[in-house]
């Protein structure tokens, strides 16, 4: 079986891993990599996994996380999903990289320009 994690989730879950590795907490984490798999997905893996719940598999697969690499925890969710018969796809997101959209509404917003009461208009003069 494949699963195909969203990019949106990607990057959520890295940036909760990112806060996870500064804070040293790891339930917002979970929390977040939970979000990125849909009811369905969730529902094979605990027919495939030993402790048939989700939530400690995520528990064990996040004892097992050194807590200081992204990467890491990524490479980990794909080893024992493998070893479920689940193959565990997603893009490679740069935390750096802002999303096209967000990118484009900051421009629009710094860019537009709000026409000016009268009043105003006369105080500037």
């Amino acid at each position: 079986m494949e699963i195909r994690l969203e990019k949106r989730a990607v990057k959520q879950v890295r940036l909760s891993a990112a806060d996870a590795i500064e804070e040293g907490d790891v339930e917002t984490l979970r929390e977040d990599i939970i979000e990125a798999f849909t009811d369905e997905q969730i529902g094979e893996i605990e027919r495939r996994v030993d402790t048939a719940d989700f939530y400690d598999f995520l528990s064990e697969v996040l004892d097992e996380w050194a807590g200081d690499d992204v990467d890491e925890l990524f490479e980990l969710l794909e080893s024992q999903l493998s070893e479920a018969s689940i193959d565990l796809k997603y893009h490679a997101v740069d935390l750096d990289d802002e999303d096209e959209d967000e990118v484009v509404e900051e421009e629009e917003v710094a860019t537009e320009e709000l026409p000016l009461d009268e009043e105003e208009e006369e105080d500037e003069l």
